[in-house]
């Protein structure tokens, strides 16, 4: 296992942190490189990831993001999580229909809404590359930051299958199979640009992991597996695993996924991925006890702060959380994070939270 930084228990967050206020732009859908010919956009997008950064070094963070600056303001506030590639990936309807999960009857009054919100696309052709550019996003940040950059990916193949309709008329994908393999050599492709630009902690983003309980059937763990392992492959970089209890503008599907780790897990040991990272801040660390069947090759950055309140915990509470985590996991093996993005909350709240991240690992470290 690869280190990112010398410091014990380090710590970062997910990705995605809250715009400046002043910070309007939008990519509608446009390539970067179109939407950067505009020198406007171009220093106002740089000086979000300045100033997103620079929260993040001031208050102490060990790793740091971009804070996804590149995300449109969309519905439930992360929607750009997938509409980003829904734009950008040929063969995808750019165009906002009603959401599948929903129409299909799929979910309850509260994510019928949430869902409806986000909406859904269908295929019209066979998917190929677009323009990502996440790797050029990576340099932009490289060039802001005094301390590593961790890049997040994603929404990944299986994760992007979850709002496409299969049964339009227009739909040129019949199987969400075949569009997750399809999705594969594309984001294979996006992450080896990646580390050509020089990244070295990549963080794939998709809920595929919890796709045996989406399907009700524990054996599509395997093909979760194969679908990971294969858009890792070949990639030459420290890489994490984060999928969450969902993140609909603050809202967790705990109704679905809440308690079901000990269920997911264990099978995913077999992917290729150096480190999982999980929310455990927002169910007060119940899950915890499986972290104890974590393979020896294996790394976890636990989630400590609950993205999903407005309350700033305090550093002792941080430190209480953490300490729940290395009960059971070697300090060797465990980095500290939020529970998920926080583009969600106010900037200062967002700050704040991150200042009591880096306090709580300051109190267990002296402990170690």
């Amino acid at each position: 296992m690869s280190s990112v930084v010398d410091t014990p228990l380090p710590t970062t967050m997910v990705g995605s942190y809250p715009r400046p206020l002043w910070f309007h732009h939008q990519m509608d859908g446009k390539d970067v490189r179109e939407v950067f010919k505009r020198e406007e956009h171009l220093q106002a997008y740089e000086d979000a990831v300045t100033a997103v950064i620079h929260d993040q070094e001031e208050v102490g963070l060990d790793i740091v993001t971009d804070g996804q600056m590149y995300w449109d303001d969309y519905a439930i506030t992360i929607g750009s999580f997938l509409w980003y590639w829904y734009e950008r990936l040929p063969g995808f309807d750019p165009v906002k229909r009603a959401n599948p999960l929903a129409t299909h009857g799929l979910t309850d009054d509260v994510d019928y809404e949430l869902f409806q919100s986000l909406g859904g696309t269908s295929t019209t052709a066979k998917i190929e590359r677009g323009p990502g550019r996440l790797a050029e996003l990576y340099t932009i940040a490289r060039r802001k930051a005094n301390h590593p950059v961790k890049v997040s990916v994603g929404a990944g193949p299986i994760n992007l299958t979850y709002h496409v309709y299969f049964d339009e008329p227009d739909s040129f994908y019949t199987d969400d199979r075949d569009l997750a393999e399809d999705l594969i050599p594309v984001f294979n492709a996006e992450m080896k640009e990646i580390v050509g630009a020089g990244a070295t902690f990549l963080q794939y983003e998709d809920l595929g992991a919890w796709h045996p309980i989406i399907k009700d059937d524990d054996s599509a763990a395997g093909w979760v597996v194969d679908v990971v392992n294969r858009t890792i492959e070949g990639v030459d970089a420290k890489i994490a695993w984060h999928f969450c209890l969902g993140n609909a503008s603050g809202n967790a599907q705990t109704s679905v996924f809440g308690g079901q780790l000990e269920r997911i897990l264990p099978p995913l040991y077999e992917t290729n991925v150096d480190q999982f990272v999980l929310d455990f801040a927002l169910r007060d660390m119940r899950d915890v006890a499986i972290l104890s069947t974590l393979p020896a090759d294996k790394e976890v950055a636990a989630g400590v702060i609950d993205v999903r309140t407005l309350q700033i915990e305090s550093a002792e509470l941080v430190a209480e959380r953490m300490r729940k985590v290395l009960d059971v996991v070697p300090a060797e093996r465990v980095s500290f994070t939020t529970d998920c993005g926080m583009r969600v909350l106010p900037r200062l709240v967002a700050k704040e939270k991150l200042r009591s991240l880096v306090r709580g690992a300051e109190i267990v470290r002296g402990e170690l």
